[in-house]
């Protein structure tokens, strides 16, 4: 078994924000805050008692999780959280606002409810790729208290370790080395509308679909899984926007990239990178195999290492600059607020997030039925989706803001009309 406690924690633990989590404190407010959520669906029902003592048994080695942000006078920062976290039933609304004076002042929320146990991060502690790497060893610690031999691999880390310096560090500042200008030239772009929902209240629709037979077809066009999905995207807003009659502007899909892969790194702090693919509808009417075609050059044409060192080093700058380290906290934080509200998401049409495949043990895998993974609906995006791989199961899930499900319902058909089962699960009544 890979769990020995570690009682050896240090109360005078803490640390910088990273370069990414630094603007979602100023953004946390009563209609939007930055989560995301991770959900394993086991093929037993989750023993509650035994959850929590996982939970318990794992917060040691994730010293960088296990903490409550405070604020000095210019910065935020995490320090050592002395309370237990709990776990809860299940919500019907994931992603909720993450109030910092509640539930113990963690930044995360572990829930269960029948086979599943699920995790709502606050993206200030990590990305998506931390947040699977917490809940899989969470889950793993869960089996082995069951009875079940788990090796400790993959995204299962050993309890017997301490968190090492690499784990801990903030990649940006490390590899932000370009010597590059960085412009960014981003126009405001079409968003698909709808009747809005009530503020903290998430439609979520999954499609499973076969990752083999996704695979298969992605390759035959000489796309990857992402670049297929992101095609799939434009084509449907492209088609909703052309449907409205009205101006048209350009459709854009925002795509994170995990930097580790790129960098190996190996921290479990935010290490990604937002890009975008675009296209122009003025110029002219897009086929399926054009788009996928645009998606892959201009994805691939940003996702090589010069090009992001530039776009790190160019998020590294406001950090760096000198007036802007010298504000106080609450000029920051009134900056970051008023830039939000009124560009916030205006230059991305959708999300689509791929945590790709789901690194865990084969002795664990058999007692896994599908890993979910979802970032919080947006302010007006109609739809984000998130993307996880494990046992042949490709999960697509979308969180919406909208009653209606028009952009999940086309998307998901296409898929169908290319030939592939598509099972759909959601929480619409």
């Amino acid at each position: 078994m890979c769990m020995k406690k570690n009682n050896g924690e240090k109360k005078g633990f803490w640390l910088k924000l990273d370069n990414a989590a630094k603007i979602f404190p100023g953004q946390n407010s009563k209609t939007w805050s930055n989560s995301f959520r991770v959900c394993y669906e086991l093929k037993e029902k989750i023993d509650p008692a035994v959850l929590s003592r996982a939970l318990e048994d794992i917060m040691p080695r994730f010293s960088c999780y296990d903490v409550r942000i405070r604020h000095g006078f210019f910065w935020f920062y995490l320090e050592k959280n002395e309370n237990t976290p709990v776990i809860m039933p299940d919500i019907k609304n994931p992603c909720h606002r993450i109030k910092f004076k509640e539930n113990g002042r963690f930044l995360f929320k572990v829930y269960y409810h029948g086979n599943r146990v699920a995790v709502d991060v606050y993206h200030v502690l990590t990305d998506g790729h931390g947040g699977a790497v917490f809940l899989s060893t969470l889950v793993a610690r869960y089996l082995q208290l069951k009875g079940i031999s788990i090796p400790c691999e993959g995204f299962v880390l050993s309890l017997q370790d301490k968190n090492s310096e690499e784990e801990l560090e903030d990649a940006f500042v490390k590899n932000a080395t370009s010597k590059a200008k960085y412009k960014r030239a981003d126009k405001f772009v079409y968003h698909a509308k709808g009747t809005r929902m009530p503020y903290h209240t998430v439609n979520i629709t999954s499609g499973i679909i076969p990752f083999d037979k996704l695979h298969e077809l992605s390759k035959a066009k000489n796309v990857t899984v992402t670049e297929f999905l992101a095609a799939v995207m434009l084509d449907v807003l492209c088609k909703k926007q052309r449907a409205e009659k009205r101006k048209q502007k350009e459709v854009s899909i925002q795509i994170p990239i995990d930097l580790r892969r790129v960098y190996g790194s190996q921290t479990l702090r935010n290490f990604t990178i937002c890009l975008r693919v675009k296209v122009d509808p003025n110029k002219g009417e897009y086929t399926f195999d054009e788009l996928l075609k645009q998606v892959k050059y201009q994805l691939r044409l940003q996702k090589n290492e010069k090009e992001l060192n530039m776009m790190i080093t160019a998020n590294m700058g406001i950090e760096r600059n000198i007036l802007v380290r010298a504000l106080p906290l609450f000029v920051k934080n009134l900056g970051v607020g008023i830039s939000f509200a009124f560009t916030a998401e205006q230059t991305t049409s959708s999300l689509i997030t791929n945590l790709g495949y789901i690194d865990i043990p084969e002795e664990m895998r058999e007692h896994i039925e599908k890993v979910v993974f979802m970032p919080a609906p947006g302010k007006v995006n109609a739809a984000r989706c998130g993307v996880s791989t494990v046992n042949n199961n490709l999960c697509i899930t979308f969180a919406n803001v909208y009653e209606e499900s028009d952009v999940e319902r086309e998307f998901f058909t296409s898929f169908v009309k290319m030939g592939l089962h598509v099972k759909i699960e959601s929480n619409r009544e």
